[in-house]
C-alpha cells in the first residue's frame, strides 16, 4: 500500500504547462514587430470597432486594448471627414488614465499625423452635476489639420449629451454610472457615431457585466458585438516578447516562464481576483469581506496543521486495510497533538466543512476560554480522503474531548457523515439548537450565511478568535466575499477554472464559521440516573441497608 503523502502547498497558481504550445515557445528568429505594431488580439478588437456600432471588450489586465484603441483613434482623427474621419471622445474612471491615453495619441500623432497635430491642450470643461449645477474640470485635447480632435473628458453621463463622433469608455466597470453614460451616448449613433466600451470585470452584479450579457444576447441589435480577450490570449500573441523588445532584453523561454509565473503569483491568495482580472471570469462578490489586517491579527503564531492527502488508489483498498491505516495515523499524528494542546477541562466548539473530491475537508476545534474567546490550537485538513477515514479522524477527536459541541456541513456529500456522527453522539434539535444532542447538521444556504456569517466576521474585528498562522487558511478567509450584501464563499463554475481537480475554495473559512456557530449553541448538561438491571430498583436490597444509587453526568 502506498501511504498518502503529506499535503504540500495547497494554494495553486495556474500552471505554465496549461498554456497553449504556441505560448510556451519562442522561435529563434522571432521578431515581435514582424506582423505589425499590434498583436493579433489588438487587431481583432480594432476590426470589431470598425464593424460594430457598439463594440464591447471584456478583457484581462495588461492586454494593450487602450494602446491599440489610441493608435486607431489617431488614424481616424487625422483623416478627413469625407474619407471617414471623425471626432474622438475618451472617458475613463480617473484623470490619470485620461492623461495616459492622450499621451499615447500624441506619440502616434508624431508618425501618423506629422505636421498636422497640435500639442496636447489642457482646457476647462463645464461638468454638469446631477443636481443641475455645474463645475469646471480639466480636460485634454489634441486638434488635427483634418478639423477633427481627440478629447479626454471626465466620466459623467451628462458630458456625453450633444456630442457627435466616436465615444470610448475605458474601464467601464469602474465608472460611477456606466448604464446612464451608455444611454446618453446611444443618441449619437443616429448620426453615424460609434461607441466602444472595454473593461476588466468588477463582479457579476456590475452594470458592465450586464452590458456584456445583453450584447451577447443581441438586445442591442445586430450592430452590437462583443469580444473576450484574456491575459493568456495576450501571452500567446507575444506579450512577453513585446515587453522584452521595449526593454531591449532578449526573450528566452526560461525568462518567459518565470515572467508568467511571477505575474500570476503576484495576486497571492486572491485567486478570485486573479481569475477576474486575468482570465475574465467575473466573481460573484463585490470584494473581500474580511480586511487583510484583521486576518493577520487573528493568526498570531504558527500552530500545527495536520494534513492528509490520499491518491486515488487508496480508496480502492479493502476497508480493513484503510481502517488500520487510519488508526495508525491517529496514533502517530493526532493523539500527540491532542495530548499536548488540548485542555480537557475546557469547553470546545468544533466545525467541519466536508469534501470528498476537488475541495478540502477541514476540521477546526476551538477552545472557548473563560473570557469567551475562541482559541484554535490546531487544524486538520484532508484531501481526497475516503469518508470512512474522515469519520475515523473526526470521531477520534470528539471522543478525546470531554465537553464539546459540533457543527458540520450536511450539504450534499457531507450529509452521510453528519448523519452517522449525529447517530453516534446525539443530534441537536434543528428547531431548538440548544436542546438535544451535541451534533448540529447544518444545511449551508444563503439564509444560513445571512444569519451566521456576520457574527463570525465580527470576531475578526473584535479580536475574539485566534487561528494557526497558515498560508492556506489565510487564503480561505480571504475567499469570503460580500454577495448581494451576504458574506459567503462565491461559487466557481468548473468550466471556468484553470485549476486541476483539487483546489482550495474557502473550505477553512466555512469550517471556522461552523465552529463559531457551534460555540454559540452549547448543549446543556443533563443529569441522568441509569436504569437498574433488575426489574425493581429495590430488588435484593434490605430495608435497613443504605440505598446505593449511581449517578453521573452526561449530555
Amino acid at each position: 500500500m502506498t501511504a498518502p503523502a503529506p499535503l504540500a502547498d495547497t494554494q495553486r497558481i495556474v500552471d505554465w504547462e496549461e498554456l497553449p504550445p504556441r505560448a510556451r515557445a519562442i522561435p529563434n528568429d522571432f521578431n515581435p514587430m514582424e506582423a505589425g505594431v499590434l498583436m493579433q488580439h489588438q487587431a481583432d478588437w480594432i476590426d470589431l470597432t470598425e464593424e460594430a456600432k457598439i463594440a464591447v471588450c471584456e478583457k484581462g489586465r495588461r492586454t494593450g486594448i487602450t494602446f491599440a484603441t489610441a493608435m486607431n483613434d489617431t488614424i481616424i482623427a487625422a483623416t478627413d471627414r469625407a474619407e471617414g474621419g471623425d471626432d474622438i471622445w475618451y472617458m475613463a474612471d480617473t484623470r490619470e488614465k485620461g492623461l495616459e491615453y492622450i499621451g499615447y495619441c500624441a506619440k502616434f500623432s508624431r508618425v501618423i499625423a506629422r505636421g498636422q497635430a497640435t500639442a496636447i491642450e489642457q482646457f476647462i470643461f463645464e461638468d454638469q452635476q446631477p443636481d443641475g449645477s455645474s463645475k469646471n474640470i480639466t480636460g485634454y485635447r489634441i486638434r488635427y489639420g483634418s478639423g477633427n480632435r481627440i478629447t479626454a473628458l471626465a466620466s459623467r453621463p451628462e458630458n456625453v449629451h450633444g456630442l457627435q463622433g466616436i465615444v470610448n469608455l475605458d474601464e467601464a466597470a469602474l465608472h460611477r454610472d456606466v448604464s446612464s453614460t451608455l444611454e446618453s451616448a446611444t443618441a449619437l449613433l443616429a448620426w453615424g457615431g460609434r461607441i466602444r466600451v472595454w473593461s476588466t470585470h468588477r463582479g457579476t452584479n456590475n452594470p458592465f457585466n450586464q452590458l456584456v450579457k445583453d450584447v451577447k444576447k443581441g438586445l442591442y441589435g445586430s450592430s452590437s458585438k462583443c469580444i473576450r480577450i484574456t491575459f493568456d490570449d495576450a501571452v500567446e500573441n507575444g506579450l512577453y516578447e513585446r515587453v522584452c523588445f521595449i526593454k531591449g532584453k532578449k526573450a528566452t523561454l526560461k525568462g518567459k516562464r518565470q515572467w508568467y509565473t511571477e505575474f500570476r503569483s503576484s495576486y497571492g491568495p486572491r485567486t478570485a481576483a486573479m481569475r477576474e482580472e486575468l482570465d475574465v471570469i467575473p466573481r460573484d462578490g463585490a470584494g473581500a469581506s474580511i480586511p487583510g489586517i484583521w486576518i493577520e491579527n487573528a493568526m498570531p503564531e504558527k500552530r500545527p496543521v495536520l494534513r492528509i492527502t490520499c491518491n486515488d488508489d487508496f480508496a480502492k483498498l479493502d476497508e480493513e486495510t484503510r481502517k488500520r491505516w487510519g488508526e495508525d495515523w491517529i496514533k502517530t499524528h493526532l493523539n500527540p497533538v491532542l495530548e499536548s494542546l488540548i485542555k480537557r477541562d475546557r469547553y470546545y466548539a468544533v466545525g467541519m466543512d466536508f469534501a470528498r473530491h476537488r475541495h478540502f475537508s477541514v476540521i477546526m476545534p476551538a477552545e472557548i476560554t473563560p473570557l469567551l474567546h475562541r482559541h484554535c490550537p490546531f487544524l486538520i485538513e484532508m484531501a481526497n480522503v475516503p469518508t470512512r477515514q474522515q469519520e475515523q479522524v473526526l470521531w477520534a477527536l470528539l471522543d478525546y474531548l470531554k465537553r464539546w459541541t459540533f457543527a458540520g456541513d450536511a450539504s450534499g456529500p457531507g450529509q452521510t457523515l453528519m448523519e452517522y456522527t449525529g447517530d453516534k453522539f446525539g443530534r441537536a434539535d434543528p428547531k431548538e439548537p440548544k436542546k438535544g444532542g451535541r451534533v448540529h447538521e447544518i444545511k449551508l444556504s444563503r439564509k444560513w450565511y445571512a444569519e451566521w456569517m456576520k457574527p463570525w466576521i465580527d470576531s475578526f474585528e473584535d479580536g475574539t478568535a485566534t487561528y494557526p498562522r497558515d498560508e492556506s487558511l489565510e487564503a480561505d478567509f480571504r475567499a469570503v466575499e460580500d454577495i448581494d450584501g451576504i458574506p459567503m464563499v462565491p461559487k466557481a463554475d468548473r468550466k471556468d477554472l484553470k485549476e486541476p481537480e483539487l483546489y482550495r475554495h474557502g473550505d477553512g473559512a466555512i469550517a471556522s464559521a461552523l465552529m463559531w456557530y457551534a460555540s454559540l449553541h452549547k448543549s446543556s448538561l443533563i443529569e441522568w440516573t441509569p436504569v437498574p438491571d433488575k426489574s425493581s430498583r429495590w430488588d435484593g436490597v434490605d430495608d435497613d441497608s443504605d440505598i446505593n444509587m449511581q449517578s453521573g453526568g452526561g449530555w
